[in-house]
């Protein structure tokens, strides 16, 4: 037990560090143990000072998650407010996953190792790291944007929360816009029941990141088909030369991998994948 406690405790010690302005910030708003004023306050008693069933149960903040709304007596508590953090950054992922060029990336990556033939070689971790420094690449232009016109304003206290929100996501929305195919973003708005006259302010995001990801789909399978067409003739050569020798129990694809192999790096094919895939997003 004294063990489990000890672990617990370093985790709650990790949090607090990495979260430490968060819970700063939070602390201060709020003060030490309430939430809105002295007249409304959500603690009836100090923490720890229950002395029967009754009066553990009451309303008491040391016992339920309490939330006091903008309504001129405070903000989010500390605790929920910590809540969602914790909740973005585990949405994250997700959204750098379909909101991004990282699904094309990794597809084509996919794509090119199958072409090859060459089972798990790159590992899977490593066309994921590529793919994410690719992916970091390609957005970080947009990333400065969304940070000198949204982020830092917000931190200064010149925009609101909801301004944030809006001006930072036009960036993205014009990225996502420029990549999404028409029919797409078409067939959506027709599923939706909405009019669209082509411009980008005319979609909304529920219409726009769903056509997005059809289209990166879409694009990442062609340019999958295109790199596999090399070594579908390779495959093709290999299995009529051994067919003719009468070799026909030896699976052609063992003697063709070393001969891919080779086409591609005299090809220089991993400069050649990379490079224009990521051409492919200006």
């Amino acid at each position: 037990m004294n063990r489990h406690k000890k672990v617990l405790l370093s985790l709650l010690i990790v949090i607090l560090v990495l979260f430490k302005p968060v819970v700063v910030e939070a602390t201060s708003a709020i003060g030490a143990y309430t939430t809105g004023e002295n007249e409304s306050r959500t603690n009836i008693n100090e923490p720890g000072t229950a002395q029967s069933t009754d009066e553990l149960n009451e309303l008491n903040i040391a016992n339920n998650l309490t939330v006091t709304y903008n309504d001129g007596n405070g903000t989010i508590a500390g605790s929920l407010r910590i809540l969602l953090i914790l909740t973005g950054i585990a949405l994250a992922p997700i959204l750098i996953i379909l909101l991004t060029s990282f699904t094309r990336i990794l597809i084509v990556l996919h794509f090119t190792r199958s072409a090859l033939n060459t089972q798990t070689a790159p590992p899977n971790q490593v066309l994921i790291g590529i793919a994410l420094f690719l992916t970091y690449f390609i957005m970080s232009p947009i990333i400065t944007e969304i940070n000198e016109t949204a982020i830092k304003p917000f931190e200064a206290g010149e925009i609101t929360q909801e301004e944030a929100l809006e001006i930072g996501m036009e960036p993205l929305r014009e990225f996502m816009f420029k990549q999404t195919q028409e029919k797409d973003a078409k067939m959506f708005t027709d599923i939706a029941g909405r009019e669209w006259t082509g411009n980008l302010d005319d979609i909304e995001n529920s219409v726009l990141i769903p056509s997005f990801i059809v289209s990166e789909l879409r694009t990442a399978f062609i340019i999958g088909f295109i790199i596999y067409i090399p070594f579908i003739v390779i495959d093709m050569v290999v299995a009529s030369a051994l067919m003719s020798m009468g070799m026909m129990m030896l699976p052609p694809t063992t003697i063709s991998m070393p001969f891919k192999i080779l086409l591609f790096v005299l090809a220089d094919g991993w400069n050649l994948v990379i490079v224009n895939l990521v051409k492919t997003f200006y």
